[in-house]
């Protein structure tokens, strides 16, 4: 028989109602299926919560409870089609009980059939229509062999599900143990959730907090910036009038002092008219011609003070001129006098007041270049690598500069080159090389954010000019000796008096420079966004920019100052003629690379070429006029 007991199944899955198979009645101490067990009404008092509203369940509690509510979720799931399966076999089963008792006979009636059995035989199966014993135990033997099957078939059915059962709950005691896990990384992820959330708020809070006063300081800005426009716009309408007026003073001024020349050249030209109509007497005595000379010096002295002519315009000559060469003398002194004059009016063309500058211009002595075809005298210079190269005034001397802190001076002598001296002192890599118009001083760019200057003839640094706050990438004189322009990489270009060392001028321009130029009233600066300025020395703004494709590298200015030369980055040389300011010719070349930022090109003393060198070492020469390459040399510095 089988029997089914009430904590074989949970309480989720047991039927409606609990019977007992054939048809018996219940056992005693055995829950229906429908019922529930104490346990399960103690897991739903725990689902239900506290009974009073006002006592916060614990966080352990609820976590039970969620815990007994998936578990009767799971163990629901898995035993809905198993119950009604096993409600319906016990249903067969009762019903197969009853068939079986209806068929039992009574043992009177089976005893009374076999004593009786030779009648039912005899009589024949048209007695009265009742079926004989035997045929009535064939029929119970047969269909007690088909209930037997079917409770085979039964409880083989049930052994199976008993099985599945079993494997069904290792599955779910593995699924609830997995669940478990789960639901405390989900805690855990919860609690980290939570965690992050509160990090995300207090973010959102300082985000807010920082976007606020950065808006402030924004408007802030934008305030500090219109009042910086309006102070600059007012410091360029107080610098445009200073300039005005102190260009009326010097033009009144220099109106004055043209006046006050020519009422003085009227004088002295009246006075030679006059000393020329003059009758001169010759006297052979040593004393009257000693005294001849006397009276021509001191009427000499008379002629040349302003106030003889003021005082007394018609007066006479006391003592007539008695020496021809006196005579003679007077002239040339009064020519001298003159030509004096007329220099001094040609000096101050310029000159608002003070003393006139010193200026040498160089004078090219070049006929003729010719290109050259080879290295004529290779040396090891320097300890490292040579940034600069620069010859004087005279081609005779060359200076060059390495990133060793030096400059080394070079004699040319028959084309080689001879140690001449070491200048030291340098603060660090040198960048660039310049000789004054008189060829007695080095100017030198350094890394170390100066310019520093040299006396030929002395090994240690003279002056230090000091005020960029980058590398110094560019330092060249000027046409005077006493004035030097520098470029750096802290996008200013500085004008400096080299007499007193310090800084007349400063240039902020919005791009670095990368190299200079100076012409005589206008200096040139080259820059790393692509533009070529170029800045009035006698005024404070930029009066004209020459755009070029890729950052200027080098700029090279001819001798007659009507053509410049500049290098880029986009491997192209351009000479630009300043009468017109275009471009007029732009020199390219296979195989031709400008390689750096401080890649340089120069011009040869006559202007009929233009040399580069490329990033493989090889030089290329370019025909100014034709445009043409001439030639590439691939020499010692060929990589």
């Amino acid at each position: 028989p089988l029997l089914v007991q009430s904590g074989d199944f949970p309480a989720a899955a047991r039927p409606l109602t609990s019977r007992s198979p054939l048809g018996a009645p219940p056992l005693p101490g055995r829950a229906s299926l429908g019922g529930g067990s104490a346990r399960c009404r103690r897991e739903r008092a725990a689902m239900a919560g506290p009974s009073d509203p006002g006592v916060p369940a614990a966080r352990w509690k609820r976590h039970i409870v969620r815990q007994l509510r998936q578990r009767d979720r799971t163990q629901k799931a898995l035993f809905l089609e198993l119950v009604p399966a096993y409600n319906r076999l016990l249903e067969k089963a009762e019903l197969l009980a009853q068939f079986s008792e209806k068929l039992q006979p009574e043992p009177t009636d089976v005893t009374r059939a076999l004593h009786q059995g030779g009648w039912e035989e005899e009589s024949g199966p048209d007695s009265d229509g009742v079926p004989s014993p035997a045929a009535l135990r064939v029929k119970w033997q047969e269909e007690e062999e088909g209930l037997r099957l079917v409770c085979g078939e039964m409880a083989y059915q049930v052994v199976e599900k008993s099985a599945a059962l079993g494997t069904l709950e290792s599955q779910l005691e593995e699924r609830q143990s997995r669940l478990a896990a789960l639901e405390a990384r989900v805690a855990q992820l919860q609690e980290a959730r939570e965690k992050q959330e509160g990090q995300v708020d207090a973010r959102r809070a300082l985000n807010a907090a920082q976007r606020a006063a950065y808006e402030a300081l924004r408007v802030h800005v934008g305030h500090q910036e219109a009042a910086l426009r309006r102070l600059e716009e007012e410091a360029r309408d107080l610098l445009d009038r200073l300039v005005r007026r102190k260009a009326r003073a010097a033009a009144e001024r220099n109106l004055r002092n043209e006046r006050r020349e020519r009422a003085k050249q009227a004088r002295v030209s009246q006075e030679l008219k006059k000393a020329a109509k003059r009758t001169v007497s010759i006297s052979e005595s040593p004393d009257t011609l000693g005294d001849g000379i006397r009276e021509e010096a001191d009427t000499l002295a008379l002629a040349a003070e302003p106030a003889f002519l003021e005082s007394e315009a018609g007066e006479k000559w006391k003592r007539p001129f008695r020496s021809a060469s006196a005579t003679s003398l007077t002239l040339s002194r009064c020519v001298d006098v003159v030509k004096g004059l007329l220099d001094f009016k040609k000096r101050r063309g310029h000159s608002v007041g003070g003393a006139p500058e010193q200026r040498y211009q160089s004078i090219p002595v070049c006929v003729a270049a010719r290109l050259p075809t080879r290295a004529q005298d290779v040396l090891d210079a320097h300890l490292s690598e040579v940034n600069a190269v620069r010859f004087g005034p005279s081609s005779s001397l060359l200076a060059t500069g390495g990133a060793d802190r030096l400059i080394l001076l070079w004699n040319v002598v028959g084309g080689r080159l001879e140690a001449n001296q070491t200048l030291e002192g340098a603060g660090g890599s040198i960048t660039s090389v310049d000789f004054d118009p008189s060829g007695s001083q080095v100017l030198a760019a350094t890394y170390n954010k100066a310019a520093q200057l040299w006396k030929v003839g002395e090994a240690q640094s003279k002056e230090t000019l000091s005020g960029h706050t980058d590398k110094v990438t560019a330092a060249k004189f000027k046409l005077t000796m006493h004035q030097a322009v520098t470029g750096s990489r802290d996008r200013t270009v500085k004008e400096w008096d080299l007499g007193r060392a310090y800084c007349s001028r400063t240039i902020n321009v919005l791009s670095y420079c990368n190299d200079v130029v100076c012409g005589d009233h206008v200096i040139i600066s080259g820059h790393n966004d692509q533009k070529i300025r170029f800045w009035d020395s006698r005024g404070p703004r930029c009066t004209q920019v020459i755009p070029v494709q890729g950052r200027v590298t080098s700029l090279s200015l001819s001798h007659d100052q009507l053509h410049l030369l500049s290098c880029s980055r986009d491997d192209t040389l351009k000479v630009i003629d300043l009468r017109v300011s275009n471009v007029r010719q732009v020199f390219r070349a296979d195989g031709f690379r400008c390689g750096s930022d401080w890649t340089k090109a120069v011009f040869s003393p006559d202007r009929s070429y233009a040399l580069a060198g490329s990033w493989d070492g090889a030089l290329y020469i370019w025909d100014v006029d034709t445009g043409k390459l001439e030639s590439s040399l691939r020499g010692p510095h060929w990589v």
